[in-house]
């Protein structure tokens, strides 16, 4: 997709924001010029000068002209402006080359420059300059955005089938909306006679956070609705999917790499986390798209079918889903998902599946919906992309907490557009259960089509390698390791080189301190020359100390420390999750922040006291407490507020949220369990220990034990991973990784 060097060039150093409005409205190309009145011929020619006003070659800036004649080139030029990204965007005809494109906006600008009162809110050049935003406020949804029920397997969707034939009764034969199913973030967009009055994220599927100065700066996003073939309602509301096509999030991601940064995860992380800053230019930096796909209402507008609401979605200037269908037989549902199944890895963007809906709006108002999802409509997932590769080695990793995991380092291979060269293989019981060695060839996924996971053997070696034993000292600092049930851990807390280094790489993470720079290279690179011997350490670093160590400059140098200096007031759930407390993630430190709301009364907190927190229980407040307790972690904590970090008072806590019930990890999973448990109670779910009848569901990784059984006994609900990552998404939720 080509876009103008012009403004690429504004947009590249953050500046002069409201001379960028429309900074990432695409600079079109084509080859031949179009019979078109704006030329982007030399600005000298006549052509080059719009045949609405005549400017004389005298103009000048602040000069004053005829108000109507002004007023009538700046309509026609937001019209004309309007109806080329549209065409680029949403129809792919682009119809003028870069330089038209931006000799049109520019004209547009000056105009509004001298005559401020011409300004409208859906200017093109109104996308992007409104200033930062101090929190994102949450707004109600205009109706429900319900989760939807899922499957990976066929027979449920015969089940499906059969249950929406029997509701609709008997000589009715049903018909079905098909549409690949989107994997990024869903948004809903709220038009007030005809104009872009507000952008919503799902959410709890009541309410969302309020994006709209986000999503204005979405070239296909109209902001004003197109109205040659259907009139704009007074109010319309529409659902879609915030979208980051793959090339762009590698690209995306590989500079991110480039500047020591943390990557992200997935397209649909990169594409949330782009649609919910702060700073607008910020959105406007990420090459985002969005897709929509449903009309949730529209006043004064009926549709009988879904299929004629996509169709209005389409007229009124949105992007809709490719290739979207209709079918009225289980085989050719099964025929729709098997043809994108086939064509999946060639496209540009995400799908997990595809989405089935009955086309006729009246019979779903007659099937109606359950507190979670529609009846009349399902999702049919892919199963996990999987590959094959060869394990050329296995090695140990040392983590923050001193737990010795066993990684394979693998053949480098693509699964789903990301080359994976390691997989965590969890610890020695997983080892031996999955008999894997080195040489071996196997089969690979990612997990939630994000985490790297070993399946299973698929070749034994040709010379096969003896069972991999785990090390019985540290290959780190050389201590003699303790085997804690299924784990092996390192004691040497304070003295072992890895765990500093992930401590140094978790305190300066994205949802902790977010120290721009300071990854796992420069973490190494710190440590390993004695210059940071503590986690406050960081905060003593010299610009002098890095410019001895690879690949520091003293501009770089100079702006790592100014990095880490720029953080010593962080918003105290920032700094709880820093210091890496065990059971404490992202949504647990934001709701002990918004309890207390001071770092010292968390700190001076009884197990009772932490208890009265929504969502935490026994486990969790004993692990607080014993964290605080311990006199090596007091002395670390004091040694950081020595420097002069200072963590500032949080939110409150969120009561916005339902309450979708406690549930319960088990065995061995692809992510840490803290990770998994915090995910479901940022949707607003709690996580317990124990399985009782109030359960209401078991994640069971490998070898999950008693809980199982109990579970099964009991009649609760058993997901695998793959289904626990399902239902966070149906819920607008995911793993944070």
């Amino acid at each position: 997709m080509p876009w103008s060097r012009w403004t690429a060039r504004q947009c590249a150093d953050g500046r002069a924001r409201t001379q960028v409005a429309a900074c990432w409205l695409p600079a079109v190309r084509c080859r031949d010029r179009p019979d078109f009145p704006y030329s982007a011929a030399s600005p000298a020619s006549a052509s080059a000068r719009s045949p609405v006003t005549a400017r004389d070659p005298d103009h000048r800036p602040g000069r004053a002209a005829a108000p109507r004649a002004v007023a009538k080139e700046a309509e026609t030029l937001r019209a004309e402006l309007d109806r080329h990204s549209y065409l680029y965007h949403v129809e792919a005809r682009p119809q003028i080359s870069d330089a038209q494109f931006d000799e049109l906006f520019r004209r547009l600008q000056e105009l509004e420059r001298d005559h401020p009162d011409l300004i409208t809110p859906d200017s093109p050049t109104q996308r992007v300059g409104a200033e930062p935003l101090e929190k994102l406020e949450t707004v109600e949804h205009v109706a429900p955005m319900l989760s939807l029920d899922s499957t990976q397997d066929a027979n449920e969707v015969r089940r499906f089938h059969d249950r929406v034939a029997k509701l609709l009764g008997e000589g009715i034969e049903p018909r079905y909306m098909l549409q690949p199913k989107l994997d990024g973030a869903s948004i809903e967009l709220v038009y007030e006679q005809g104009v872009l009055a507000r952008a919503v994220t799902r959410g709890n599927g009541r309410a969302g956070e309020a994006v709209t100065m986000n999503v204005r700066t979405i070239a296909s996003v109209p902001l004003r609705l197109r109205t040659e073939a259907r009139p704009a309602p007074d109010l319309l509301a529409l659902r879609g999917e915030v979208m980051m096509y793959i090339s762009d999030f590698q690209n995306f991601n590989a500079r991110l790499v480039e500047r020591g940064a943390e990557p992200y995860a997935s397209p649909r992380n990169s594409a949330a986390g782009a649609v919910r800053q702060l700073d607008s230019s910020i959105t406007a930096s990420r090459r985002l798209d969005v897709i929509v796909y449903d009309v949730l209402a529209a006043d004064g507008t009926r549709f009988a079918t879904d299929s004629a609401g996509v169709q209005a979605i389409r007229e009124w200037g949105f992007k809709v889903p490719e290739r979207t269908s209709v079918a009225r037989s289980v085989e050719e549902i099964l025929a729709y998902q098997a043809s994108f199944a086939q064509v999946r890895d060639d496209l540009d963007y995400e799908i997990d599946g595809v989405v089935i809906k009955l086309d006729d709006l009246g019979a779903r108002a007659a099937m109606g919906t359950t507190s979670h999802h529609p009846r009349w409509a399902l999702a049919y997932k892919f199963p996990p992309r999987q590959e094959v590769t060869r394990i050329d080695k296995i090695d140990v990793q040392v983590g923050r907490t001193g737990v010795l995991t066993p990684v394979a380092l693998l053949r480098p291979v693509v699964v789903g557009g990301v080359t994976v060269s390691r997989a965590s293989l969890h610890n020695r019981e997983e080892l031996k259960r999955k008999d894997l060695r080195e040489g071996d060839t196997v089969r690979i996924q990612r997990a939630g089509d994000v985490i790297p996971q070993v399946v299973e053997v698929v070749e034994k070696g040709a010379h096969r390698a003896a069972p991999f034993e785990m090390p019985s000292e540290c290959p780190a600092c050389g201590s003699r390791v303790v085997e804690d049930g299924p784990r092996t851990v390192c004691p040497n807390r304070f003295g072992c080189p890895a765990q500093l280094k992930g401590r140094i790489v978790h305190f300066s993470a994205r949802d902790a301190l977010d120290i721009e720079g300071l990854g796992d290279e420069t973490a190494n690179l710190l440590v390993e020359s004695g210059f940071v011997r503590e986690l406050a350490g960081l905060f003593d670093v010299t610009p002098e100390q890095l410019m001895e160590l690879e690949g520091f400059a003293e501009k770089s140098a100079h702006a790592l420390v100014a990095a880490i200096h720029a953080r010593k007031v962080p918003e105290l759930a920032r700094f709880l999750i820093a210091l890496g407390i065990p059971e404490v993630g992202v949504s647990v430190a934001r709701d002990l922040a918004g309890q207390f709301g001071d770092f010292e009364r968390i700190r001076a907190a009884s197990r009772e006291e932490l208890e009265a927190v929504p969502g935490i229980g026994p486990r969790m407040s004993e692990a607080i407490t014993d964290f605080f307790a311990d006199a090596r972690n007091q002395g670390a904590i004091f040694a950081v507020l020595a420097r002069g970090v200072r963590p500032q008072s949080s939110e409150p806590v969120r009561t916005d949220l339902p309450d979708l019930g406690a549930a319960v990890f088990t065995g061995t999973l692809p992510v840490a369990r803290v990770v998994a448990e915090d995910a479901w109670r940022r949707v607003g779910g709690k996580a317990t220990g124990s399985v009782s009848k109030k359960t209401v569901f078991v994640v069971a990784g490998d070898d999950p034990g008693s809980k199982l059984e109990k579970a099964e006994k009991l009649g609760v609900e058993v997901l695998d991973f793959e289904g626990f990552v399902a239902r966070l998404r149906e819920l607008g939720g995911d793993l944070e990784v």
